[in-house]
C-alpha cells in the first residue's frame, strides 16, 4: 500500500506543489521511499510510495503513453498479470512491470467500468485531462482509505485525513453526530467521519468530479439474495470453498518482497497460513502478538499453530504500560475515537513485522464476517427461536452455550437481571436491525456521558436505527436473518472499523502492507450464496470453514471456544504506571473547554478508575473510558494543534508537469 493526495480546484488557478508536498509529508509512514507530484492545469496528485512490486520502475504518479491519463494509486490488484496479458493483445504498451499501470490502460478501454475487473484492495485518483475529470474509488470493502473535502468547485483528498488538513484553509472540527454514531455502533455511519465535512468515498464506489459537480455511483454491491443459485452438497461447498481461498491466497503471494503472516492462534490465520506453507512457500515467517495480562493471552495456541506448521516465528508481549504509553500515537493514526484499545497491540505487531525487514502480510480478517463467526449472530438466532415462545423457561438457556463465564457467575438475581436484558426488544423480529439493537442500545447508553451540546445535535436510537435502514437494499428483508444480520455488521463494523481502526491504519502506521485472503469478492460472493445453515449449523459458527481446514488444521484449533480478540483498557490509565497525559486529558478544565462530554459524569467515572486502579469498571465503563480519552486525544492532535505529529520530509520528490 500507499499513500494518495490531490487536489482539484476549478474555482480559480492555485500553486498547489507546496501544499501537496505538505500534505504527501503527512502521509509519509505509509510510503517511506520516493514521492512523486503531478502538476496539469486544475489539477495536482501527489504520491508517497511503498515499494511492492517493480521495485526500481514503478515511482508514481505513472501516465499513459499520450499522457492524458495519469493516476497516483494506493493498493494492489492481484489479477494483474492476466490484465496485462489482456491488455498488450489489444495493442497496449507498458512502460513498467507495475499494477499501476494496469489501471491507465484498463481506463483507456472501460472507462469507470474497468472497476469490475479488478481483484484487489485498492484506493486511486485518476485523472482525465482531455476531459478534465477527475475518477476517484475504493475497493469493494474498504480496505484501503480514502477521504475528501469539496468546497464548492475545489476537491481536497488524501489516503488519510490529516493530508486534507496540510490545507489550513479547510475548518477542522469534530462532528458530532459522527460521535453518537461512534458511541452506538463503533463507527460512524455511511460516509461520515469522526470530524465535519470530511466524507469518505463509500466501499465499493466510485467518484466523478468535473466542472458539473460530484456524482458517487455503486460498481459492487454486497448482496446475500440466494433465490437463483442452485443448491449444491455440503463436500461440493467444501471443495468450492478450498480451491477459492488457496487462489486467494497465492495470488496475495504475488510481490517482489518477502510476504509473512499474522498467526493469531485461531482458525482463521491458521488455515491461511497452512495454505500457503503447504501449497507456495514452506518458509513461511509468521508473527503474533500476546498478554501478559491472561484473560486476552493466546499464546498456547499460537505455539501449537507454530509447532505444526514449523514456520519461523515471532511474537511481542503487550502489556498494560504498553498499551497506554502508545495510545496517543493510536488514535493519531486511527483518526477517530476508538471504544476499545484493541489497535494499539496491533501497531505493536506491525512494528515487529517491520523490524524484522518484512514489508507485507497475510491475515485472517474477514472470516468471522462472511462465515458467521460472530456470537451476534448466534444471539440473533437465539433470540429468534424465544420470540416465537417468550415465555419458554427453556429456550432461553440456549444463552448459557454463548456465554457460560458469564451466567456462571453471580447469584440467582444476577441471573434474572441477564435473562431480562437478552429479552428486550424480544418480539420486535420484523426491525431491520434485530439483530444488533440489543448491542446499540446497550452501547448507545455511553451517550450519557455527552455533554448537553452534543446530545441535542444528534437523535436518540430510534433515529440512529432509521438512518441505518434508510440505507438498506430494496430485498433486505427478503434475506434470511442470518443474512441481514451478517450484512450490517460487513458494512459497518468490517468497513468502518476493523478495517481501519484495526487494519489499514495500525498497520501502514509502521510501513506495512496488510492482505486479506478471506475478502477476495469472489470468497465474499461465495459466502454469500452458500446456505445459511452451511454458514452457521445450529449454534456451530463458522461451519462451512471448519469443514474446509479440517484435515488441515489441528482439530484444537479448530474446535476451540471462540475467544474474540480484545486487549486490556482501565488499567491501562490508571495505576503506578498511568501515562502523564491521562490526568490531564480527563480534567474537569479540558473536559469543560472540549465540550464533548459532560465534566460531572467524566470526574466520576475518573474518580472511579483512580479507586481501584482501574480494575472496578465494568464492560460498558471501560468502552466509555476508551471512547473519552480518544475523543481528547482527537481533538488535541487534530483541533487543538492542527496536527500535532511532525511532517516527515520525502526522500524523493519527483515532479511532473504537463
Amino acid at each position: 500500500m500507499c499513500g494518495i493526495a490531490g487536489i482539484i480546484n476549478f474555482n480559480s488557478p492555485e500553486d498547489m506543489q507546496d501544499l501537496l508536498r505538505r500534505m504527501v509529508g503527512r502521509l509519509y509512514h505509509r510510503g517511506p521511499e520516493a514521492v512523486g507530484i503531478f502538476l496539469n492545469g486544475p489539477a495536482g496528485l501527489a504520491h508517497t510510495r511503498l515499494s511492492i512490486i517493480d521495485l526500481d520502475g514503478g515511482n508514481q504518479p505513472i501516465c499513459n503513453e499520450d499522457r492524458d491519463i495519469w493516476i497516483s494509486f494506493n493498493g494492489e490488484i492481484f489479477n494483474y498479470p492476466e490484465l496485462r496479458e489482456d491488455l498488450i493483445s489489444r495493442g497496449h504498451r507498458f512502460a513498467t512491470r507495475t499494477d499501476t499501470e494496469v489501471l491507465v490502460h484498463l481506463y483507456e478501454d472501460f472507462g469507470p467500468e474497468m472497476l469490475k475487473e479488478l481483484n484487489g484492495h485498492f484506493a486511486f485518483a485518476l485523472w482525465d485531462r482531455k476531459k478534465e475529470r477527475l475518477l476517484l474509488s475504493r475497493d469493494r470493502v474498504g480496505i484501503c482509505p480514502l477521504f475528501y473535502h469539496q468546497n464548492g468547485g475545489r476537491l481536497v483528498f488524501g489516503s488519510e485525513v490529516k493530508a486534507i488538513f496540510a490545507d489550513s484553509t479547510i475548518p477542522c472540527s469534530l462532528n458530532p453526530q459522527a460521535l453518537s454514531d461512534i458511541f452506538t455502533c463503533w463507527a460512524p455511519l455511511g460516509s461520515l467521519t469522526a470530524f465535519e465535512d470530511i466524507y469518505q468515498v463509500p466501499p465499493g464506489h466510485y467518484m466523478l468530479f468535473s466542472r458539473e459537480g460530484i456524482t458517487i455511483d455503486p460498481y459492487w454491491q454486497l448482496s446475500f439474495n440466494d433465490t437463483e443459485n442452485p443448491e449444491c452438497s455440503l463436500s461440493e461447498y467444501t471443495e468450492q470453498l478450498r480451491c477459492l481461498l488457496t487462489d486467494a491466497a497465492r495470488i496475495r503471494l504475488r510481490a517482489d518482497v518477502p510476504v509473512g503472516a499474522y498467526l493469531s492462534g485461531g482458525l482463521d490465520s491458521t488455515y491461511i497460513s497452512t495454505i500457503v506453507q503447504r501449497n507456495f512457500n514452506n518458509r513461511l515467517r509468521t508473527f503474533s502478538v500476546s498478554f501478559t495480562d491472561g484473560r486476552f493471552d493466546e499464546t498456547p495456541f499460537q505455539e501449537k499453530a507454530v509447532s505444526v506448521l514449523g514456520t519461523e516465528h515471532r511474537s511481542i508481549r503487550c502489556t498494560e504500560k504498553d498499551i497506554g504509553e502508545i495510545f496517543p500515537e493510536v488514535i493519531w493514526h486511527s483518526e477517530t475515537p476508538i471504544l476499545r484499545t484493541s489497535p494499539a497491540p496491533l501497531y505493536m505487531l506491525s512494528k515487529l513485522v517491520r523490524d524484522n525487514h518484512f514489508k507485507v502480510v497475510l491475515t485472517g480478517e474477514g472470516s468471522d464476517e462472511i462465515f458467521a463467526g460472530y456470537n451476534i449472530y448466534k444471539e440473533d438466532r437465539v433470540r429468534r427461536f424465544w420470540a416465537r415462545n417468550q415465555n419458554s423457561q427453556l429456550r432461553p438457556r440456549l444463552l448459557e452455550r454463548l456465554y457460560p463465564y458469564i451466567f456462571s457467575q453471580g447469584d440467582s438475581r444476577s441471573r434474572t437481571f441477564l435473562k431480562g436484558f437478552f429479552k428486550k426488544g424480544l418480539a420486535d423480529v420484523n426491525c431491520p436491525a434485530y439483530s444488533h439493537m440489543l448491542r446499540w442500545g446497550n452501547t448507545a447508553q455511553l451517550r450519557s456521558f455527552f455533554s448537553a451540546e452534543v446530545r441535542e445535535k444528534t437523535g436518540n436510537l430510534d433515529r440512529f436505527i432509521e438512518r441505518f435502514a434508510s440505507t438498506l437494499p430494496p430485498d433486505y428483508m427478503s434475506w434470511h436473518p442470518l443474512s441481514r444480520a451478517q450484512y450490517t455488521e460487513i458494512c459497518i463494523f468490517l468497513s468502518n472499523y476493523l478495517l481501519s481502526s484495526q487494519g489499514d491504519r495500525m498497520i501502514m502506521a509502521n510501513s506495512v502492507e496488510g492482505r486479506f485472503p478471506y475478502l477476495d469478492h469472489r470468497v465474499i460472493e461465495f459466502a454469500c450464496r452458500i446456505p445459511h445453515r452451511y454458514r452457521l449449523n445450529g449454534l456451530n459458527e463458522k461451519f462451512i470453514l471448519k469443514q474446509a481446514a479440517r484435515n488441515f488444521v489441528p482439530p484444537e484449533i479448530i474446535d476451540r471456544p471462540k475467544q474474540p480478540y480484545r486487549a486490556p483498557i482501565s488499567r491501562c490509565f490508571f495505576g503506578q504506571q498511568a501515562p502523564d497525559y491521562v490526568e490531564e486529558l480527563l480534567s474537569e478544565n479540558l473536559i469543560r473547554r472540549n465540550g464533548y462530554f459532560d465534566p460531572k459524569n467524566v470526574s466520576m467515572l475518573a474518580e472511579k478508575c483512580r479507586r481501584g486502579n482501574g480494575a472496578l469498571l465494568s464492560e460498558r465503563e471501560n468502552m466509555a473510558l476508551a471512547g473519552i480519552l480518544s475523543t481528547q486525544l482527537l481533538d488535541h492532535h487534530f483541533v487543538r494543534n492542527s496536527p500535532s505529529q511532525p511532517i516527515r520530509e520525502p526522500k524523493i520528490l519527483k515532479v511532473f508537469r504537463q
